[in-house]
């Protein structure tokens, strides 16, 4: 099994706030959350979690940005500086606007945040997201019974975010897996999440030297691939969030031959 090229330090870390994010979905009440399964909407590819009633509790958010902060600032205590205008900034009404914006990846409104307080670009949209995950989970732990296929091209079902993972289980059963929200899926072997190819002659399959657990499906309709993980060959199974992150380096190669994590049509003259 290949070594990932993401350090052991930075992989404790994500540990460390899975650990925190696990704490913090069994905090949420779980009535605040009230999935609306609307059948011909989520046909449609809008996701479940956009169609849910999902009452966020704003001072909760703003501790476990709190939270998230103390642990960054132990891992790395050069951070401090950089962190210490956070929840000074964090009214609720920004505490708001970050949940909103985090739900919808716009990383724009992210930039444009750090950029007008002087904050490193990374920092607002990563703890938004961190603290908003709990809430996702607990959504996709609610409707999981009813989850069993995507549409293709429109990401996670439950959270929108754009497919990439899928592992291999029993028998060979391929389910897709998200990283964000932690909701499965079932997929076919050979099937194209982003444009829905079926056709085996233009699904490819890139094998990795010296990784004999993982592979990259590779799309040559819509140039988009996700990485597809054997875990029978694993002794435990990590979370879909470390497998993600732990492989990526299938996304370095991937990319480096020119495939896309979202599939776009080719151009053809």
């Amino acid at each position: 099994m290949k070594k990932s090229v993401v350090s052991k330090e930075y992989q404790n870390l994500q540990k460390d706030i899975l650990t925190l994010q696990e704490n913090w979905k069994k905090s949420i009440n779980p009535e605040s959350i009230i999935p609306n399964l609307n059948k011909a909407a989520m046909s449609a590819g809008v996701p479940a979690a956009a169609l849910a009633s999902i009452n966020f509790e704003i001072s909760l958010f703003v501790q476990w940005i709190e939270e998230i902060n103390a642990l960054l600032i132990k891992n790395n205590p050069e951070l401090e500086s950089k962190l210490a205008d956070i929840l000074t900034l964090l009214n609720e009404e920004t505490a708001i606007r970050w949940i909103d914006e985090a739900f919808s990846f716009n990383s724009v409104y992210f930039a444009g945040f750090a950029e007008e307080n002087e904050l490193e670009e990374w920092i607002p949209q990563f703890l938004a997201e961190t603290a908003l995950r709990p809430y996702l989970q607990l959504t996709a732990d609610k409707i999981q019974h009813e989850i069993t296929h995507a549409v293709p091209g429109a990401g996670c079902p439950v959270c929108g975010e754009p497919a990439r993972l899928a592992v291999l289980e029993a028998e060979g059963k391929k389910v897709m897996t998200c990283p964000r929200c932690l909701a499965r899926w079932n997929a076919k072997r050979i099937e194209c999440a982003h444009c829905g190819n079926d056709d085996h002659e233009t699904i490819q399959f890139l094998t990795i030297e010296g990784d004999a657990s993982s592979q990259i499906q590779v799309c040559e309709k819509c140039t988009g691939y996700i990485k597809v993980i054997d875990t029978r060959q694993y002794l435990s199974k990590p979370s879909a969030a470390m497998l993600d992150l732990t492989t990526i380096h299938l996304d370095f190669v991937a990319q480096d031959q020119g495939y896309h994590a979202i599939g776009q049509e080719k151009l053809t003259n």
